[in-house]
C-alpha cells in the first residue's frame, strides 16, 4: 500500500481519468434544461448522476460504503469521487449560465448585434457608459509605412468613452472614427471585446494640414488675440484693415494649448454632440489657421493680423427632435437593404413597411442625393441606404429583415 499523499495523488489522478465523460453529461444537462425549458438542474442531483456514471455503485452512498472505506485503496477512490463530484458541478455551473445566457435564435444579426458585458459598464447621470481602452501593441497595417514610436504610446494609452448600449460593430466603427479625427491617421481596423478592451492596427497619417481643409477652401494663418475656448471647426469671421473674411477655425494656438478636432457621435443613425475635447485655446495671443474661399485668401495674407469674432452656429433643432424621439421611445436608424428582399424594386406604398414592421422611411439616397420625407410612390432599390424611425425592438426586426 502507498503512502497518504501518494494515494491522494492517485485519486486525482482517477478522478480527472475517469471524471471527464460525467462532467460533459453535467454540462450538457444543465445548458438543455436551461436553454430550453428555463429550469436550473439540482446541482446535487447532477453530482450523484455523475459518480453513477463514473461506475461507483451508489452514487455518493459509497462514502458511507464499508466495502470502499475499509478497503486498502479507500483513500485513493474516496479522493476520485470527491474529483469527479466537483468536476460535474463546476461543468452544471457552467452549462446553466451558458444555456441562460445563450440566444434562442442565433442568426447573423444576432451575432453581430453583440453588446459589452454588464459588469463593465459604468452608470452616470442613469445613463449606462463604457470605457474603451486599447489593450496589447498598436500593430501597423500591412502595406503602409510603420506608426511613429510616440504615436504609437499615445494611442496605446488613450481611453474613450461611449454609451453602453451600443453593440460590438458600432463600438468599433465609432471609435475608429474617433482614432482617425484625433491622430489623423490614413487608416485604421479596430477590434473590441465584451470586456471592453480593443485591438488597434492603424496605419500613419499621409497628411497634415491638406486633410482637414474641405474642397475649394484654402487655409491661411493669421496672428490675433483669441478668445478663450476656441476649438477647430468653430465659425469665425476675421476683421482685416481692409476686409472681413468668413471660415471655419482649422487650428488655433495661443500659449501653449492647441485646439482639436471634435467628431459628432452617431447613434442609430442619430447625430448626438460629443463633448469638445481638450486643449482649446486659453484666450490671449495666438495665430489662428482659418479655412475660407480662395477669393477671399489674398486680403488675409496681406494683413498683419486680424481681430476674430465668433460666430452662433444656432440652435440645433435636430437635436431637440432627437431628443423628443427618445423621450417617447423612438430611434431612427441607417439600413442598407440587400438585393433578394421581397420589397427590392418596389415603391414605399407598395412595400407596405409601417404595417409590416411599424416602421416609417423618412429618407432614402438616390443617386442624386437624399430625399427627405419620400412620397409612397417612390421605389426602393437594394443597396441605397434608408433612414427609418420606430422603437429598438421594430428597428432591430426590421434590420434583421433586409440583412
Amino acid at each position: 500500500m502507498a503512502s497518504f499523499p501518494v494515494e491522494v495523488l492517485l485519486g486525482i489522478y482517477l478522478g480527472l481519468l475517469v471524471g471527464i465523460i460525467p462532467a460533459l453529461v453535467s454540462w450538457a444537462m444543465a445548458f438543455t434544461f436551461r436553454y430550453f425549458a428555463g429550469v436550473t438542474v439540482p446541482a446535487f442531483g447532477v453530482a450523484v448522476l455523475a459518480i453513477a456514471l463514473a461506475g461507483v455503485n451508489g452514487g455518493l452512498l459509497a462514502l458511507a460504503d464499508k466495502s470502499i472505506t475499509a478497503s486498502p485503496n479507500a483513500e485513493r477512490i474516496v479522493v476520485a469521487i470527491l474529483v469527479v463530484s466537483m468536476a460535474s458541478m463546476y461543468a452544471h455551473s457552467k452549462g446553466d449560465s451558458m444555456g441562460a445566457d445563450f440566444p434562442k435564435r442565433l442568426t447573423l444579426t444576432s451575432l453581430r448585434n453583440r453588446t459589452l458585458s454588464k459588469d463593465v459598464v459604468d452608470f452616470v447621470g442613469g445613463a449606462g457608459e463604457v470605457r474603451i481602452h486599447v489593450v496589447g501593441e498598436v500593430a501597423d497595417m500591412e502595406g503602409y509605412p510603420p506608426l511613429p514610436e510616440p504615436l504609437r504610446a499615445e494611442i496605446r494609452g488613450g481611453e474613450w468613452t461611449f454609451p453602453a448600449d451600443l453593440r460590438l460593430d458600432e463600438l468599433e466603427q465609432r471609435l475608429a472614427e474617433r482614432l482617425k479625427t484625433e491622430f489623423d491617421l490614413g487608416d485604421v481596423s479596430v477590434t473590441v471585446d465584451e470586456r471592453g478592451r480593443a485591438t488597434v492596427v492603424a496605419a500613419p497619417p499621409f497628411s497634415g494640414l491638406s486633410k482637414r481643409i474641405e474642397d475649394g477652401r484654402h487655409a491661411v494663418s493669421v496672428d490675433a488675440l483669441l478668445p478663450t475656448g476656441l476649438a477647430r471647426g468653430d465659425e469665425v469671421t476675421l476683421l482685416t484693415t481692409d476686409a472681413q473674411v468668413r471660415g471655419t477655425v482649422v487650428s488655433a494656438r495661443s500659449g501653449s494649448s492647441e485646439s482639436i478636432a471634435v467628431p459628432e457621435a452617431v447613434e442609430d443613425g442619430e447625430q448626438l454632440p460629443a463633448p469638445v475635447q481638450a486643449p482649446t485655446t486659453d484666450g490671449g495671443e495666438g495665430r489662428l489657421t482659418a479655412g475660407v474661399r480662395r477669393t477671399d485668401a489674398q486680403p488675409l495674407l496681406r494683413a498683419d493680423r486680424a481681430k476674430v469674432v465668433v460666430e452662433s452656429r444656432g440652435t440645433r433643432r435636430e437635436y431637440e427632435l432627437v431628443s423628443l424621439l427618445r423621450r417617447s421611445d423612438m430611434r431612427f436608424r441607417r439600413v442598407t437593404p440587400h438585393s433578394g428582399q421581397p420589397f427590392d424594386g418596389v415603391t414605399i406604398g407598395e412595400a407596405a413597411l409601417r404595417e409590416r414592421y411599424d416602421v416609417a422611411v423618412f429618407a432614402v439616397r438616390k443617386p442624386g442625393g437624399w430625399r427627405i420625407a419620400p412620397e409612397d410612390t417612390t421605389g426602393l432599390v437594394a443597396g441605397e441606404q434608408l433612414f427609418v424611425v420606430g422603437t429598438r425592438a421594430d428597428l432591430d426586426a426590421f434590420e434583421e429583415a433586409v440583412a
